[in-house]
């Protein structure tokens, strides 16, 4: 409960409404997807991209940036398969039903899904959702497009963690602190 006093003196107790479970949700699975998606900006930037000195660094960056950037990678692995999908709107309406399942059973769940008193772990509900995708792709026949819009896709996303470089980017590696003893973040092997 919040009070609330005005200038003459006069105060009234006021809560605030409680919020529906569709917009919770939706604030939460926004929540949860802004705190994980790198700014666009820093992932655009063309002052971090440069070509690597050696396979070793490539590996190294290519490593790092798909850690970092992995929901950046995501949406426009979707993206892509978005457009190759635009002319088939049985198979669009069939995958964005299939992303909503992804998105309330993977992001907005605190707690683990429980299905007739029963617990079901989280790799579980993922080979539940990717068998479900599958199915969904097999029934709107569209093998094709998803083939090619996978590799269109695998190849924009390697090209650019492979050519794009930033001091800052080492800092969420799982391998920062072996790499922090060396000035370079990109460790001792690529400096040879």
């Amino acid at each position: 409960m919040a009070t609330n006093t005005f200038p003459g003196g006069g105060g009234y107790t006021s809560s605030p409404p409680p919020p529906s479970s569709f917009s919770s949700r939706t604030a939460q699975i926004r929540s949860s997807l802004s705190a994980a998606i790198r700014p666009w900006g820093d992932f655009f930037s063309p002052s971090a991209l440069s070509l690597p000195v050696s396979l070793s660094e490539a590996s190294f960056r290519l490593r790092v940036n798909l850690h970092h950037f992995r929901l950046n990678y995501a949406v426009v692995a979707l993206t892509v398969l978005f457009l190759s999908l635009i002319f088939h709107p049985l198979s669009l309406i069939v995958f964005l039903v299939t992303l909503l399942a992804w998105l309330y059973l993977c992001l907005s769940r605190d707690e683990p899904l429980t299905i007739f008193n029963r617990t079901i772990d989280d790799r579980v509900v993922m080979i539940g959702l990717g068998f479900v995708t599958v199915l969904a792709l097999i029934w709107t026949s569209v093998w094709l497009n998803v083939v090619v819009s996978a590799a269109v896709s695998a190849a924009v996303i390697c090209l650019h963690a492979v050519i794009r470089f930033s001091e800052d980017v080492g800092n969420d590696s799982p391998y920062s602190a072996l790499l922090s003893v060396v000035d370079s973040p990109r460790g001792a092997y690529s400096q040879v």
